[in-house]
């Protein structure tokens, strides 16, 4: 039998969402779809993929979702699916609002902190569930523990035709874009935390941009002390060195050269990490809208 539990994301009360992120929220009535960045959305029957599969940017306006695991867990068939308040199978990728306003983020936690199983949404599934990476059939492990909580940002995409004029005309890694959560606090895999953005490294993979948006999350006892780079500095000394030089060399211990960082190799400010949000979550909505080639890449 599946394994269900269910994640409420701390202190939410209010029904503010978003398809696009714009600069304030906004609030919906009830069952009705969102209209966001720019004016753009779909009604639900009027959009049908190629698949024939209906998509809709609703975001969830309840921030209560229930994580649902599926398989044994450090298998190739251990899937952990989100599910809406009636049931139904709901993407974490597009389906969670980006923005909860303020400058307040949710963040879908994928490794937990210290640990070291490299798990990652599954964008080419339906639902795209949180599973174990693989590579020659094999899943995957970092080769020591991450230190810090890691997952994505809902609806955003790294858009792999855009070059990126300030990081080396680096194309983006065709992902939702990753955030390092510096907290206290060891979250469970599909945990939805309210977040605020500290600050942005320009990760160098192979040759395509791969951002790490630094962030804490709200409910963490240091959070009310850090609002940008340089507290995370004071309060929390050495950590974004620490940050990039994990990332910087987790695949030299199997065989391959160390990840580079573009802008100067240094930690850019909250307001730098703001903005690719921002341009990330357009690039996002190009691709749901069906702008741009969505390729193998699940908008359901």
């Amino acid at each position: 039998m599946a394994a269900t539990r269910v994640l409420t994301a701390a202190t939410a009360v209010t029904q503010t969402t978003s398809c696009f992120l714009a600069k304030r929220a906004f609030l919906l009535p009830a069952k009705k779809s969102c209209g966001g960045f720019g004016g753009l959305c779909f009604n639900r029957r009027a959009l049908v993929l190629k698949s024939k599969r209906p998509f809709s940017c609703s975001a969830i306006y309840n921030p209560q979702v229930k994580v649902q695991e599926e398989g044994p867990p450090e298998s190739l068939d251990y899937r952990v699916f989100f599910l809406d308040g009636s049931g139904k199978k709901v993407s974490p990728w597009h389906d969670i609002p980006l923005t909860l306003g303020d400058g307040v983020f949710n963040f879908i936690v994928e490794i937990p902190k210290e640990s070291k199983a490299k798990m990652e949404v599954a964008t080419d599934e339906d639902f795209t569930p949180i599973k174990q990476d693989t590579k020659k059939g094999k899943l995957r492990y970092y080769p020591y523990n991450i230190n810090w909580n890691y997952g994505l940002l809902p609806q955003t995409w790294e858009d792999p035709s855009h070059a990126n004029s300030e990081v080396e005309g680096c194309f983006g890694d065709n992902d939702p874009v990753d955030v390092v959560e510096i907290g206290e606090t060891q979250r469970k895999i599909g945990d939805v935390l309210k977040i605020k953005p500290l600050a942005a490294l320009a990760m160098i993979d192979e040759g395509e941009l791969d951002w790490k948006i630094v962030a804490i999350s709200l409910d963490d006892p240091k959070a009310h002390l850090v609002n940008d780079v340089e507290d995370v500095e004071k309060h929390f000394p050495g950590t974004l060195t620490a940050i990039r030089d994990w990332f910087r060399d987790y695949k030299i211990p199997d065989g391959k050269p160390a990840n580079r960082f573009g802008l100067g190799d240094k930690p850019a400010n909250k307001e730098y990490a703001l903005k690719i949000i921002h341009e990330t979550n357009e690039s996002w909505a190009k691709l749901v809208k069906r702008s741009v080639d969505a390729g193998d890449l699940s908008l359901y």
